[in-house]
């Protein structure tokens, strides 16, 4: 006959573990990546949180980065492909396209290749970037790590985990991921912290070749600049013309430029996202739909 009071602790025991079984997060590994076709890493749940409806553009709006376009375009093609792909650094000034053309090569990307993921994960979880890569490392699908407007201030030390991962680590990047970064900052750290560790340090050159060698762990550097009036027109007259914002409010294309120009004068700057931000004006001010 069995003992009640083994029986009582085993159901005890039994109970406590169903308990810390809930409270466990989700194990590694266990989330579907058919979901969706881009994530939001969520370090908390050990896993990507799918995104229903993903906030990007057609990559054919994309005017004035043609260059980086396609350089980004046949590198992530490569890696779609299972072949050989860098790390890529877009920076530059604000508002002139850079996360815009990540997500939208990615979605070009899609239509081709639909195993091809594309994984957010924010500035401030950087450091649990090595349990991201342990989630996705040897699945069948491909992974675009993505991290928008990354930079780290003089108190933070995640910059040297993030190395790591990217290249020096012993486990070193996953061949299924490429991690795409956009960044203010060419060298990804401000120019006076640079400056003042060269200053303490006992031999300033390594301080700054250490400091500067986080952005050499990306192959692929694009550049993004301040467009011109001619660049700035033609990113409006692209999306004049795909919307069919012309017909819709009645007037010729010199008045959309005038009223354009106007609302760049405004902002003090003339770049993509102005542009964008000029046509959600003037749609809404016409009463047109921009079906995104």
């Amino acid at each position: 006959m069995a003992d009640p009071t083994n029986t009582a602790i085993l159901e005890e025991l039994s109970r406590i573990r169903r308990a810390f079984e809930r409270l466990s997060p989700e194990p590694e590994g266990a989330r579907d990546f058919s979901q969706s076709d881009a994530f939001v890493w969520d370090p908390s749940k050990h896993s990507g949180i799918p995104v229903a409806r993903i906030n990007r553009l057609p990559l054919s709006l994309l005017v004035g980065i043609d260059r980086s376009r396609d350089l980004l375009l046949e590198n992530t093609r490569q890696f779609a492909q299972g072949l050989p792909a860098n790390n890529a650094l877009l920076w530059g000034a604000r508002g002139t396209g850079k996360s815009s053309l990540v997500k939208a090569v990615h979605g070009d990307i899609c239509d081709s290749y639909p195993a091809t993921k594309l994984i957010e994960i924010h500035r401030e979880d950087i450091g649990t970037l090595p349990r991201l890569m342990a989630l996705v490392r040897g699945r069948s699908e491909r992974f675009i790590v993505f991290c928008d407007d990354l930079s780290f201030s003089r108190s933070d030390t995640t910059y040297k985990s993030l190395k790591a991962v990217l290249e020096g680590g012993i486990e070193g990047r996953p061949a299924n991921v490429v991690f795409y970064a956009t960044s203010n900052r060419r060298h990804l750290m401000p120019r006076d912290m640079m400056e003042n560790e060269r200053s303490t340090a006992i031999n300033p050159a390594e301080v700054v070749d250490e400091n500067v060698s986080l952005s050499d762990r990306f192959g692929l550097w694009l550049g993004f600049h301040n467009c011109s009036q001619e660049e700035y027109l033609a990113m409006v007259d692209r999306y004049v013309e795909h919307f069919g914002l012309m017909s819709g409010s009645g007037l010729a294309l010199s008045a959309i430029h005038k009223e354009a120009l106007e609302w760049a004068t405004t902002r003090g700057a003339r770049s993509g996202r102005v542009a964008w931000q000029f046509i959600i004006h003037f749609a809404g001010k016409s009463g047109a739909e921009l079906g995104l």
